[in-house]
């Protein structure tokens, strides 16, 4: 097994229509107003930009996230993820009772050197890291979606 291998899962329920949800989901650029720990994403081209993401633990994981999917018909935004991980993620938006579910799946590999020797014992706490910034996301985006 590949300890730096990392495959994650999150359903975050909203409020808002799934049009709102997607249109706010599929403006990365935004995400530094909402999402704490995203703390920057920059246009490098039209599909593309350089996203700085710092969460919990004192180190920061700078990728280029490439558009590989973006389907408002059927609710998904996917990226490519190259430099401190690679792999990708996905964004599916589906009507969920009076809102939306919001689903974000994502499969990588860690690039970083000094997160790559701590991959086994620092699993646990990489993955709760994960959690909590995922978490503060849908707190975050749900706030947005309701200002706007």
């Amino acid at each position: 097994m590949d300890w730096s291998h990392h495959r994650f899962r999150s359903r975050w329920t909203l409020a808002a229509p799934p049009a709102a949800v997607y249109r706010a989901l599929e403006r990365a650029e935004d995400y530094p107003r909402w999402w704490p720990q995203v703390r920057r994403v920059t246009r490098t081209d039209g599909t593309s930009g350089v996203v700085r993401v710092r969460a919990l633990l004192p180190y920061t994981l700078t990728f280029t996230a490439r558009e590989t999917r973006r389907d408002p018909a059927a609710g998904i935004l996917e990226i490519s993820l190259t430099g401190d991980l690679e792999g990708w993620a996905r964004w599916t938006v589906t009507a969920h009772g009076t809102g939306t579910l919001a689903r974000y799946d994502q499969e990588v590999d860690v690039r970083r050197a000094l997160l790559r020797r701590f991959a086994v014992p620092g699993r646990p706490v990489f993955r709760a890291n994960h959690r909590l910034m995922m978490r503060a996301g849908r707190r975050g985006l749900a706030a947005h979606l309701e200002a706007v």
